[in-house]
């Protein structure tokens, strides 16, 4: 019997990586779908990667490039890197690059946004990170967009990830499944996600996975290894967001940009002063 294990969003976790890989070994699965964001948030970048091609060579694997691919392959180019030359504010891209191999790079570069997996008697499955269309677009339930694009699809199963949610939306008679994010997951007590998949004649079941791992070990690698130094405000949210599934990063980046606009009217993403940093985490986490 074919069964799936499905990751997404793992941005370099690589404790809580192992923590699911070893569940979904246990579970006697047979291949792996990745659904992107293999790096981002977490120290140590290539126990992920070290992780993951060991995968690829051991088992059937396939892979689909996520938007945070998208930003180690541009900055290798120079091309829509503004982020470079930022201040803290993007600490933690700059230390995930400047861990990355060429070997990373050509890897990610090889990757495509979305893939048609096809089963011998089974349904096809879309993978992709966002959408089959974009990889930074959010397929969200009760969405117009969303409903556009599954309509659009020829397969019946999509899978997706990019908003670190887990769940299912039902349109017509196809299914879009979120497997939530491995390294931050939004909405889920702090547990690790992901979803295993299991053949059913044409037909997939879907089982969602939520597993703890070690936490104290990533926070204590965060300081050991430069990471929250060049990153304090990024990682204050990690951590927060590791401990309690909630408030995401782009939200407390929202309000600090709004701040930021307030006061002097105008803000760049990359480049935020840090009081508005501090203001924003006073109110968001700490409300």
């Amino acid at each position: 019997m074919m069964q799936i294990a499905v990751f997404s969003d793992i941005h370099g976790n690589h404790a809580a990586f192992e923590q699911c890989v070893e569940y979904a070994l246990s579970y006697n699965v047979n291949m792996f779908i990745f659904l992107g964001d293999y790096l981002g948030e977490f120290p140590y970048p290539q126990k992920t990667m070290e992780m993951i091609y060991r995968l690829k060579e051991k088992y059937t694997c396939y892979f689909i490039r996520g938007n945070k691919e998208d930003y180690w392959i541009n900055r290798r180019n120079n091309n829509h890197c503004e982020w470079k030359n930022g201040n803290l504010t993007v600490g933690s891209m700059k230390y995930c690059y400047n861990n990355l191999t060429e070997k990373d790079i050509h890897f990610f570069q090889s990757l495509p946004i979305s893939q048609e997996i096809k089963f011998e008697g089974a349904s096809t499955i879309m993978a992709c990170h966002g959408s089959p269309n974009r990889n930074n677009e959010k397929m969200l339930p009760a969405n117009d967009k969303t409903n556009q694009i599954i309509n659009e699809c020829a397969s019946k199963y999509i899978l997706c990830g990019h908003t670190h949610i887990q769940g299912v939306i039902n349109h017509g008679n196809k299914v879009v499944l979120n497997p939530g994010a491995v390294g931050v997951s939004l909405h889920s007590g702090g547990k690790a996600q992901f979803m295993i998949l299991q053949q059913n004649i044409r037909e997939w079941t879907y089982k969602f996975i939520h597993i703890d791992y070690d936490k104290e070990k990533i926070i204590k690698e965060m300081q050991n290894s430069g990471l929250e130094a060049m990153a304090p405000y990024w990682i204050q949210i990690t951590k927060h967001l590791m401990l309690t599934g909630e408030v995401s990063h782009g939200t407390v980046l929202a309000r600090a940009m709004k701040l930021c606009e307030e006061e002097i009217g105008a803000s760049n993403w990359y480049n935020i002063p840090s009081k508005y940093w501090e203001k924003a985490i006073a109110e968001l986490l700490t409300s």
